[in-house]
């Protein structure tokens, strides 16, 4: 099964600083429909205006990715962590017992981004931050993972049986991604039309998969993926 959730049909919220889509149930924002997929709580698409942020706010037991897409964003927590996570990379925090984070765009112009949230596997974890800078050649052409709950794995570690893997594709090209049918993948394209096991997605649109044993994805312009897939 495939679901295009069209970009105009996403939660939305304009707080002058903050333009924000939402994929699934968040905030004000409640669809009965669209409260998680999987494991996937939240995903949110998030513009953020030059010198602003989040403030410093709590979160526990859950796995929270940022993908940035444009600009930068500067993160400070209540363990000592800081970080510049810039456009193409990935941080990762695990909440566990609890953490305070703000998130700020301290750069002079918008930062936009994804934020994740994938339910955790380790209630009461101790809680951490990581985020690392990855080189853009290896997606291009094919999907490089990111982010994943297998501790052997060369990727940022999240306490959660999922991957969070990106690709670049030029027009005419296409990218497969190995489905387990049992398994939920979620997919948004940003820069660029697509076509997923033959259906057409436009910019920023939601794709929800279930159900396939793989997942085929044809630029039809140029495009960047990001894909969560978890149980």
């Amino acid at each position: 099964m495939i679901d295009i959730r069209p970009f105009d049909t996403l939660g939305a919220a304009n707080h002058g600083w903050l333009d924000a889509r939402h994929h699934f149930s968040f905030a004000s924002y409640h669809n009965p429909d669209r409260m998680a997929w999987g494991r996937i709580r939240v995903w949110n698409d998030d513009t953020i205006a030059a010198k602003s942020g989040f403030p410093p706010h709590p979160h526990n037991d859950m796995e929270i990715v940022t993908f940035v897409r444009k600009g930068a964003i500067s993160h400070k927590d209540s363990m000592g962590n800081e970080g510049r996570t810039a456009a193409g990379d990935v941080q990762v925090m695990s909440a566990g017992t609890g953490v305070t984070h703000a998130e700020y765009n301290l750069e002079d112009e918008e930062t936009q981004l994804f934020q994740i949230w994938i339910l955790t596997d380790k209630v009461g974890a101790k809680p951490s931050w990581d985020m690392r800078e990855f080189p853009k050649a290896s997606r291009e052409g094919g999907f490089e993972v990111l982010a994943s709950g297998d501790e052997a794995a060369d990727t940022l570690h999240i306490n959660a049986d999922a991957q969070i893997a990106a690709a670049k594709l030029e027009q005419g090209q296409s990218a497969t991604w190995q489905a387990d049918p049992a398994r939920h993948q979620y997919l948004v394209a940003t820069g660029g039309r697509v076509r997923v096991n033959g259906q057409d997605a436009n910019p920023r649109d939601g794709i929800a998969v279930t159900g396939e044993a793989a997942i085929t994805v044809e630029a039809l312009e140029d495009a960047e993926l990001v894909l969560v897939d978890s149980r």
